[in-house]
Order: structure tokens, then sequence, then C-alpha cells
């Protein structure tokens, strides 16, 4: 019987490699988005315990420490939003890789159907071939039993 060969394999397997490197790079972005948002909420931990220590403390360590506060806070404000932007742009990046893995996916998996589609149309035009060789077969041993047996009868 003849191996089954397709012709869009070769697609196939492309779409293949092409949906896994697509799946590890939605998956470091997902990594990066991870720390990014670990990193946010530190910071702004940080922040938080900053200021209940400030109320727990006396007026006097309380002023000094809020200027302090104060002076750092910018700086502290402008990280956050920086961490925050960041986050936003990684969810967007994120939600595109997502809808380009889909995409391939939904792809390789109509080739997958097709090529298992071409696979039994493959199958079934083969045992046509087996059935049709076989009933030529049957057709001609036949044939010799009957020659026999006019030979035999003459």
């Amino acid at each position: 019987m003849k191996q089954f060969v397709w012709r869009l394999q070769r697609v196939l397997e492309i779409r293949t490699k092409e949906e896994q490197t697509k799946r590890a790079e939605l998956l470091e972005l997902t990594g990066r988005l991870a720390r990014t948002r670990r990193e946010l909420l530190t910071q702004q931990r940080k922040l938080e315990d900053l200021i209940s220590g400030i109320a727990g403390k006396n007026s006097k360590q309380r002023l000094a420490e809020q200027e302090l506060f104060l002076k750092c806070s910018l700086t502290n404000d402008e990280l956050i939003n920086r961490l925050k932007n960041k986050v936003k742009e990684l969810e967007l990046l994120q939600s595109r890789k997502t809808a380009e893995v889909l995409k391939v996916r939904r792809f390789r998996k109509g080739l997958e159907k097709l090529r298992a589609e071409a696979k039994i149309q493959f199958i079934r035009e083969q045992e046509k071939l087996e059935q049709k060789e076989a009933d030529e077969n049957n057709t001609i041993s036949f044939a010799r039993k009957i020659i026999q047996q006019n030979k035999i009868s003459r």
C-alpha cells in the first residue's frame, strides 16, 4: 500500500513551529508583566509602610520625617507612574500577542482538519483500489476454473 503523503505537511510544520515561538514570546511577556506588577506593588507597599510609620511617631519626629518623605515622594510618585505605564504597555502587548497566538492556532487547527480529511479520503481510495484488485483476481481465478472445467469435460 502506498504511503500517505500530504502536500501541505510542510506548511503545517511551519505553522506549528510559529505557534510554539509565539507561545514562548507570550510566556516571556507574561513573566515581564508579572515582574513589573510585583515591583509596582512593592513600591506602593513601601510608600504605605512609610506613611503608617510616620503617623505612629510623636510630633517632633513626625515633622522631620514628613519633610523628608515629601522630598522623596515626587521621585516615588514618578517611579510608580512609570511602572503603571509600563504595566499598561505590557498588558497591551500581551493582548496583541495572545491574539496572534490564537490566530496561528486556528490556522494550524484548520490545517490539521484538512490533513485528517485528506488522510481519510486517501484510505478510502486505497481500500477501493484494493477491493477492485481483489475483484479482478477473483474474476480471473473464476475464469480459470471455468476454462479448466471446460478442458476436462472435453
